[in-house]
């Protein structure tokens, strides 16, 4: 919208204006103009201003009952002043009469005449004008007249009021009036002095100023951020169209190599054939002149050889030549080779899918609701892993990569040092970020995308010492002992919380002192419930269970509360028969051992099925009946298969990688920070430690059918599901 008051002229008649009145969107006209612009429209209820085209509704009484705009009234009647002043026009004067007006030399700004020098004489003389302060007609006079004069008093125009000050407002009537009329037609209706009005308005505009402060500050903060998604609209374009443009160059590239390797293929069976041929033709070629040869002798012989000549040479001509004749009936007279070279490039459906290849999709990336987990504690020169998993405004997973992703880890203590983590971008909307620390203590973890951050960062974050070497010779008696009934797996909190599943049906909590806190569900396969809990596996504040004879993964709080449940019986995809053991990659990728389905599945972080190692059949990427699972420090995945006494080891994609171990019946694993294996075994009685090359290194003895094993993430400590002995032990390292 334009500025009020842009000129000292009417937008209707070009003129100064003369009586203004303000519409709402606070244009001001003339009274007259608006008159006659309102009968023109047709309309006595709603007026459209002819400047900004906005709608004023027109009070009853019309236009002249709009509000009067007397400062710019009195600014206009000064600019018409000053015009005089400056454009050194002949002004008569306004005093004079009978027509003898000399030409003005002063002005009186409390008169608001024009004087000649006769009757600014007379001015100057009178007591009563002695004061009023006289400025002479130039740019001088011009600049003092707008710091001289002030606006008129407002007078009262009903008869007999004697001329008195507009010193009150009627609010009823909303018109200035004089003391007089507040004791006549006035006298039932509010009435107020208009100072006190004046400043009752006076606080509505500064109230409306504050709010308008706000509400601009809001406005440029929206614009700031609209010019700055504006921008990242610019880099999501040059973004999708490196991605198309790389995208079509792989498919040109790899269309025009397999063109030549078709052509070259072409070339190489074309040679195959000519070459065939060729030599059967130079075959052919030498059995022609060796026939010539001897028919040609012979012919000569019958023609010039007497009969002593040709008994002679004891019927060599015909043997010869016979047995070249024969010769030809040994060997195939038709080509060794036909001529067809058929090529089959189907392009229809390829180009039909072609021509519907890529998507473009519009997602509103947001920071602030993207998240971020981590599956280990940090430690001193250890690689701390974050996944960060980016989403849109209404939460859904945001399936492209390309964001600037920054990750830090800052010190509280150490003098602010930081850690600027190593970002890796899967490409399809995830993450990684692998920072180091290098002190211990307090740190603060950062996370933005875009330079914003991601939801709860900055986070706190307790930075562990990095311990001894640890030593597994050691192991030896158990230094804390929990007695739990039939404990089929456990695993290990961030705080130091041990979760326990057992036979009973029920996921139990102890503290580290092995006092129980909590527990978790009853038998049943409601939401919650459990039926053989064997394998769980917790991140953050997250727990997923393994819930074994209800064929399903159950995912809940830490506290108990439940979230989510994925699978059923069947040996369909994502389907289960006793799911045995669970754990998590730093991708959210869920990994799940399917014991009576002989394999391992992938899901994502919502239960979505992703991958299938299939054990069954023959050679070395096969077992039977997988149990406990583990990652080493690469992401390979480490399955100790029950009944093939052994374990396997995969990359995440489920190529073989090898195999070591001769466990006896291994159901538990867990593989620490430096890659050693703890595997414990059922029919073995035993924990057996591997290296990491996969050589045993040292057992520990005198359990009963251990199940499951797990590592504190703090200080490496070892624990047993004790399963026939009903505990659950640690070991200290």
């Amino acid at each position: 919208m334009e500025k009020p008051f842009p000129h000292m002229t009417c937008g209707v008649c070009s003129k100064p204006y003369k009586d203004p009145r303000m519409l709402s969107c606070l244009h001001s006209f003339c009274l007259q103009c608006l008159h006659h612009e309102i009968e023109k429209s047709g309309s006595q209820q709603m007026f459209q201003c002819p400047i900004c085209e906005r709608n004023t509704s027109i009070p009853l009484g019309g236009a002249s009952v709009l509000p009067q705009n007397l400062h710019l009234g009195f600014e206009v009647e000064v600019a018409g002043y000053t015009s005089k002043m400056v454009n050194n026009s002949e002004v008569c004067c306004d005093e004079c009469v009978d027509g003898h007006n000399g030409l003005a030399v002063v002005f009186c700004c409390m008169c608001c005449q024009f004087l000649c020098k006769l009757c600014r004489d007379h001015h100057s003389s009178s007591r009563r004008f002695s004061k009023h302060k006289i400025v002479l007609l130039d740019q001088e006079g011009a600049r003092q007249l707008h710091t001289i004069m002030k606006p008129r008093d407002h007078y009262c125009s009903q008869p007999n009021h004697g001329n008195n000050d507009l010193n009150f407002y009627c609010e009823t009537c909303s018109l200035l009036v004089c003391l007089h009329c507040t004791t006549a037609t006035h006298k039932t209706h509010t009435v107020k002095e208009i100072s006190t009005v004046a400043k009752t308005h006076q606080m509505e505009i500064t109230g409306a100023l504050e709010d308008a402060k706000e509400v601009m500050a809001k406005l440029t903060g929206a614009m700031d951020e609209n010019n700055r998604m504006i921008e990242q609209v610019e880099i999501s374009k040059r973004n999708a169209s490196l991605a198309i443009n790389q995208a079509f160059e792989t498919l040109q590239q790899t269309l025009e190599e397999r063109k030549k390797t078709l052509l070259s293929e072409l070339e190489a069976i074309s040679l195959s054939k000519t070459t065939a041929l060729t030599l059967q033709k130079e075959q052919f070629e030498k059995m022609v002149g060796d026939i010539g040869h001897y028919t040609d002798m012979a012919s000569q012989i019958l023609q010039t050889h007497t009969d002593h000549e040709i008994v002679a040479l004891r019927g060599l001509i015909p043997t010869e030549l016979q047995a070249t004749l024969k010769r030809v009936q040994t060997i195939s007279l038709t080509p060794n080779q036909h001529s067809n070279i058929t090529v089959s490039v189907q392009t229809d459906d390829l180009t039909r899918q072609l021509s519907k290849l890529g998507n473009l999709f519009e997602f509103y990336l947001s920071p602030s609701s993207s998240t971020w987990m981590s599956t280990s504690v940090a430690k001193v020169g250890t690689r701390y892993n974050v996944t960060i998993q980016s989403k849109t405004s209404e939460g859904e997973e945001y399936p492209h990569g390309g964001v600037e992703v920054k990750g830090e880890m800052m010190s509280k203590t150490h003098n602010g040092a930081v850690v600027y983590g190593e970002v890796e971008d899967h490409r399809d909307g995830t993450y990684t970020i692998t920072l180091t620390p290098q002190t211990a203590g307090p740190h603060q973890l950062l996370i933005t995308m875009d330079g914003q951050h991601v939801q709860n960062s900055p986070d706190d974050l307790d930075v562990w010492p990095k311990g001894p070497k640890r030593d597994y010779h050691i192991l030896c008696n158990a230094q804390q002992v929990i007695q739990c009934n039939k404990p089929r797996c456990v695993a290990i909190h961030d705080n130091g919380d041990i979760y326990v599943g057992s036979e009973d049906h029920h996921i139990y909590v102890f503290d580290q002192t092995g006092q129980l806190k909590n527990t978790i569900g009853r038998r049943g396969s409601g939401d919650g419930q459990f039926s053989y809990p064997s394998g769980i596996s917790i991140k953050g504040d997250v727990l997923y269970v393994a819930d074994t004879n209800n064929h399903r993964v159950q995912k809940l709080t830490s506290s108990g509360k439940f979230l989510h449940k994925f699978g059923q019986h069947g040996s369909g995809q994502g389907q289960f028969n006793q799911p045995r053991a669970f754990i998590i990659d730093s991708n959210n990728k869920l990994i799940v051992s399917d014991f009576y389905n002989h394999r391992i599945q992938i899901f994502n972080e919502n239960g979505g099925w992703l991958l299938t190692i299939d054990g069954k059949g023959s050679g070395n990427h096969s077992f039977q009946s997988p149990w406990g699972l583990a990652l080493d420090l690469q992401g390979n995945i480490h399955v100790a298969a029950f009944y093939s006494n052994t374990i396997k080891v995969f990359t995440k994609e489920g190529v073989y990688v090898r195999m070591y171990g001769d466990p006896k019946g291994p159901t538990g694993i867990a593989i620490d920070d430096e890659g050693y294996s703890l595997v414990s075994e059922h029919w073995g009685n035993c924990l057996s430690i591997y290296d990491p090359e996969g050589n045993k290194i040292h057992t520990v003895g005198n359990l009963k059918y251990p199940r499951g094993t797990a590592l504190d993430p703090r200080d490496g400590s070892v624990f047993i599901a004790n399963y026939d002995a009903n505990t659950v032990l640690k070991y200290c390292v």
